[in-house]
This record gives structure tokens, C-alpha cells and sequence, in this order.
């Protein structure tokens, strides 16, 4: 079975959860923060929102310098909207799962570099791009998202078990 095949169950499984949890992302907190050095839940949410398109950038090109020498650094896009939020991560998850769909199991087992001010931060085949810096990024903030929501007593919804808000599956 190729890598792409045996990836896709699961990558469709997680962007169907963090979808569910995206959309429990209050309007009115999208500036809450549960700490001074926490990221506020609306930054933390569109950050889920984008990180499926990671894999795209993964797959389609070969290195990734996050802060380029004499360019400005990445600036995160904002929402405003619970439906922004989830507008991004309806094109980035759709993006992503088309060229996972794609990808060969050559071209996943090429390397890929994430670069910062052209020094490398590291080199890994494209396979354990979309393993560890999406899909295990997207459920460690998932997971962060899950707690801003039970700290402003929202109900969190069940992932790979019931939650205490949400006692079935």
C-alpha cells in the first residue's frame, strides 16, 4: 500500500476532529489568553486553521526559510469570526489531502529543510514532515485549544474518547 493511502484514513480522521474543535471557538474570546506568555485562543485557532497547509508546502517544495534573510518575518494572518477560522481550515485541510493524495512514495521519502535567516533547523523525508511538524503539531494545539475551551466553560467535544462534556462518541 502506498504511503499516501495508509496516511489518509488517519489525516482525514484528525481534520474531521480539529474541525469540531475549531467550531466551538467562541467570537467573543478570540482575544482570551489563559496566561501572559499563551498565545490568545484566536491566534491559537487560526494556527490550527493553517497548519494542514504545511504538508501542501511540504510536498510541493523542497525547503521552507521562515524568516528569510532581508525579508520580513512570516506574519500570521488573523480572524475576526469563528467562519474565518474555519474558512482557512477548510482550504488548508482540502489543499493538504489533495497533494497527500498525489504524492508518490518517492517523492515523500525526499528530503525536505526548514530553514530560519538561511541556517538549517532541520532536514527530514516529506513523510515525517507531514507525520510530526503537521499532524502531531496539529493534535499537540488541538489538545491546547481543548484546554482554553474547558477554561472558559465551553463543552470540549470527544476526539478518541467520550469527554466529560460529551459522554458519547
Amino acid at each position: 500500500m502506498p504511503w499516501s493511502e495508509a496516511l489518509l484514513p488517519e489525516f482525514d480522521q484528525e481534520m474531521s476532529h480539529t474541525r469540531r474543535s475549531l467550531d466551538r471557538v467562541p467570537e467573543d474570546r478570540l482575544g482570551w489568553k489563559p496566561h501572559e506568555k499563551s498565545m490568545p485562543m484566536g491566534r491559537l485557532a487560526v494556527h490550527l486553521a493553517l497548519l494542514p497547509s504545511w504538508a501542501k508546502m511540504a510536498i510541493e517544495q523542497d525547503s521552507l526559510d521562515i524568516q528569510p534573510p532581508g525579508a520580513p518575518p512570516y506574519q500570521m494572518p488573523t480572524a475576526n469570526s469563528r467562519q474565518e477560522i474555519l474558512a482557512m481550515f477548510d482550504e488548508s485541510a482540502t489543499g493538504a489531502r489533495a497533494v497527500i493524495a498525489q504524492a508518490t512514495d518517492d517523492h515523500l521519502a525526499k528530503p525536505w529543510t526548514l530553514l530560519h535567516s538561511g541556517k538549517t533547523l532541520f532536514t527530514m523525508p516529506r513523510i515525517a514532515v507531514v507525520r510530526t511538524l503537521v499532524m502531531n503539531h496539529l493534535i499537540h494545539h488541538r489538545a491546547q485549544l481543548g484546554v482554553y475551551l474547558r477554561l472558559n466553560n465551553i463543552p470540549v467535544p470527544s476526539i478518541y474518547g467520550p469527554s466529560a462534556d460529551e459522554g458519547n462518541m
